[in-house]
């Protein structure tokens, strides 16, 4: 909560995203002086960008990984006898 301090804000009330009803940009005091219309721009812009929906994260195949975690283990097994077989 901002209390006794003068501040510009733009708020954006139609995002078209089901996330959000409302965006609030609070201006930073350095670019107070720019154009109003310059500012609205800019936040339509990044208001635009949040109406894409969230990335979603590439899920490997559950049965590849156990066959890399095999995999892994065997080699290890392979160099631990060629190792100890070297030692002897």
């Amino acid at each position: 909560m901002i209390k006794g301090v003068n501040r510009q804000v733009v708020e954006v009330n139609e995002t078209q995203c089901e996330y959000f009803e409302k965006i609030m940009f609070f201006i930073k005091p350095e670019y107070a002086t720019v154009s109003e219309g310059k500012i609205r721009e800019r936040a339509g812009m990044i208001a635009e960008a949040s109406t894409l929906p969230p990335p979603t994260k590439l899920r490997r195949n559950r049965y590849s990984e156990v066959i890399r975690l095999v995999f892994s283990a065997l080699c290890g097994a392979a160099i631990a006898v060629v190792i100890l077989k070297l030692l002897m």
